[in-house]
């Protein structure tokens, strides 16, 4: 069965445009979902709906309705919405070209396939694609999904185009609420090289099947012991160590990352730790500073 476009339009740019078909480019169909059950008998549950003087009523009798004032209404119906056309209703204007890295992510929304719609637009839609790909540029146009217009980022990918909503700029919090009260001093030169150390030894290549949702997976599990009349087996969460401090963490994060150490280390091994105040202090300059203590200690372990 074909896939359902969720809009269906023209991409245009300047004089020249061509019809396509917006498709969703995710989907939840596969997420575990529960419904409400009455205890006893259980029968699914059926939300109806009620209104407070007249009790239950029929979803035909249902109109939408704009609070413009507390409990004062004004009524919407189909064909004052209808009335409010404006040309992103079905039209995708390009407006601008853009560098692809410069949409910032917090603005990036809902992700969309952009196919053509009919082999009489398969050329337009070609040369478009092409010469996105080919100039390294995001379009920006707006569509109306929904009953509101969006903007929204267009680009290449593979044979068609791919389409991201754009949140308006009044739906993004700013960050002064949060980040405001963090001091804005310099780490320690080195613990942050040896952060940057414990990041190289986790470097990789990003594979979302390497991602899996193991909560999901481990509600299946348990769903399925419990079609079998078993008891469902709940594996407990690891337990979270006391972490000190910083260095402490990165200790730790480095040991578990690295080779397990060799029993002994050379003398070479032990001089390739680089020199610092704590390590020539000894004991004294470990207490003054444990997180640089313990993160050369971490280093010495992830070189064995």
């Amino acid at each position: 069965m074909a896939p359902r476009a969720s809009w269906k339009g023209y991409l245009k740019l300047s004089l020249v445009s061509c019809p396509v078909r917006l498709y969703p480019a995710t989907s939840a169909s596969e997420r575990i979902s529960f419904n409400q059950l009455h205890k006893d008998t259980h029968n699914r549950i059926n939300m109806k709906p009620v209104d407070p003087e007249l009790g239950l009523v029929e979803r035909s009798d249902l109109v939408k309705g704009y609070e413009y004032e507390d409990k004062q209404y004004i009524i919407i119906d189909d064909a004052d919405l209808e009335a409010v056309r404006i040309e992103s209703n079905h039209t995708m204007n390009i407006e601008a070209f853009v560098d692809e890295h410069s949409v910032d992510v917090i603005y990036q929304d809902a992700p969309y396939y952009l196919a053509p719609d009919g082999a009489m637009a398969e050329e337009t839609f070609a040369v478009l694609r092409e010469a996105m790909r080919k100039s390294g540029k995001l379009a920006i146009a707006r569509l109306v999904l929904s009953s509101r217009e969006r903007v929204v980022t267009i680009g290449a990918r593979e044979n068609g185009m791919f389409v991201c909503t754009l949140r308006n700029p009044n739906e993004v919090r700013g960050t002064a609420e949060y980040f405001g009260n963090i001091p804005a001093g310099k780490p320690d030169p080195e613990m942050l090289q040896l952060a940057e150390a414990l990041i190289k030894q986790k470097e990789t290549t990003f594979d979302p099947k390497n991602y899996e949702d193991r909560y999901e997976i481990a509600l299946m599990a348990m769903i399925r012991e419990k079609l079998k009349g078993h008891k469902p087996i709940i594996a407990a969460a690891p337990e979270r160590g006391n972490v000190i401090n910083l260095m402490d963490a990165l200790k730790a994060s480095l040991s578990q990352s690295a080779k397990p150490p060799a029993k002994s280390k050379s003398k070479a091994d032990e001089a390739a730790i680089p020199a610092t105040k704590s390590a020539k202090g000894g004991a004294g300059a470990a207490k003054e500073n444990p997180l640089k203590a313990n993160l050369l200690k971490a280093v010495g372990k992830s070189k064995g």
